[in-house]
């Protein structure tokens, strides 16, 4: 971002670019009035001991006058009871919203520039202070793309000796494996790599309960067979999960790790399936409502996501991954206070990405600053967005029918679309 100076009024700490912009606003706000400490507002020169006087309630007052002039006003003053008067690093309470802002300038020096970035979580040295796509360029070799070469090839065969070593230590046996994630679809960056891993087992048609209990039991006897093994030392178990099991790889080589995370399961649909057998499992899909038991039945959809996104052209992929850096690295971490923030998925940016690709005619060569910003662009109708491809199954399959018939009564101003594929 360009670096521009800001003109701060002492009174209100509101910034402009200019010193004439400035002068105005404290002509036309300020002039002729003085700040009142009783009450902590600002009120005429002539009239502060009136001022002081008892009164109604000015809530009451406020309320009751609803023939403002300016309409915003009117809209920011009913608004204001519901902002926060806690002021943002001490956590003093005042008792309106321009006290605790005049409070965090003059005690705190809280600038609009360090409050925009304590919202957003910037790092010092982020992708978006680029001036320009070959300064972008530069930035996404350094510090986005991963290893290549010998250290690619060296990696490859550490995460290869892995997989064969999970096979191996898994105490269900498992009659297919299927590999995704980042690493696995070849948009992986330097700072984020990972790989998901889904063993499956046969089964009959009718799979019991002790089955599925039989390959929950059997991810922990892998966890604590992988601790015993000799890349034990190398292995980072993460925090229990009832589906699945994560952990840390460190590659040695390249010096750099891989966040992996293993399921288990009964293969549905098997290695070469027909498209009745899909259909089966989008209406099973449709008709089941245990989440955890919906996700694990589309884990046989996971090898036609992973083809999907690695079909991808270099160029895109590039893209892809800067998209995923600017995920990870321009927003503040999960608080309290943002608790209920909805992020998009990983998967979900990749799929965006391909979709601006598209619409633009499937370029070979572009400006990856151009592609960021159609993405972002996109990213902000949010609530506009409904992306369907129809690589396995009809537009009128009526599994498909009712789902976009539930989607569209269900749309709201304030909810986005189901991303589909």
């Amino acid at each position: 971002m360009w670096a521009l100076k800001s003109y701060n009024c002492e009174r209100c700490g509101s910034d402009f670019i200019s010193g004439r912009a400035l002068k105005y606003h404290f002509q036309q706000k300020h002039l002729g009035e003085v700040h009142h400490e009783k009450c902590d507002q600002d009120v005429l020169r002539e009239t502060p001991q009136r001022h002081s006087e008892p009164t109604r309630d000015r809530s009451t007052m406020e309320t009751c006058k609803l023939h403002w002039e300016n309409l915003e006003e009117r809209n920011v003053k009913y608004m204001a009871t519901k902002i926060s008067k806690t002021c943002r690093m001490c956590s003093r309470h005042f008792g309106t919203v321009l006290s605790r802002e005049n409070h965090e300038i003059r005690e705190h020096h809280f600038t609009a520039r360090k409050r925009a970035q304590m919202s957003a979580g910037f790092s010092p040295h982020n992708m978006l202070e680029c001036k320009g796509p070959q300064e972008l360029r530069r930035f996404a070799d350094r510090h986005i793309c991963p290893a290549s070469g010998s250290q690619r090839a060296a990696c490859a065969a550490e995460v290869g000796a892995l997989l064969q070593l999970i096979q191996e230590s898994f105490p269900v046996p498992a009659s297919r494996v299927i590999q995704g994630g980042s690493y696995v679809k070849g948009t992986d960056t330097q700072g984020s790599s990972e790989i998901d891993i889904v063993l499956l087992s046969k089964a009959s048609a009718d799979v019991n309960h002790y089955f599925k209990k039989q390959l929950r039991d059997g991810l922990e006897t892998l966890r604590e067979n992988l601790k015993r093994t000799a890349y034990g030392n190398r292995i980072l178990m993460g925090r229990r999960t009832p589906l699945s099991l994560r952990f840390s790889f460190l590659c040695t080589e390249s010096l750099h790790s891989h966040s992996v995370e293993i399921m288990a399961y009964y293969d549905v649909l098997g290695p070469t399936p027909s498209t009745d057998l899909k259909r089966h499992l989008y209406h099973k899909l449709y008709l089941c409502e245990d989440s955890d038991e919906a996700q694990l039945c589309a884990l046989g959809l996971l090898p036609y996501q992973v083809d999907f996104v690695k079909a991808s052209v270099v160029r895109l992929k590039e893209l892809i991954r800067l998209m995923i850096h600017w995920l990870q690295t321009s927003f503040a971490g999960p608080t309290e206070e943002n608790k209920f923030r909805r992020l998009p998925s990983s998967y979900s940016l990749e799929l965006l990405t391909i979709y601006i690709w598209e619409r633009a005619e499937r370029p070979l060569s572009f400006s990856l600053l151009q592609g960021m910003r159609a993405v972002l662009k996109l990213l902000v109708q949010y609530a506009d967005i409904d992306v369907v491809w129809h690589r396995h199954y009809h537009r009128k399959f009526p599994v498909f029918v009712k789902v976009n018939q539930k989607r569209t009564r269900r749309k709201s101003p304030g909810k986005s679309r189901v991303i589909l594929l």
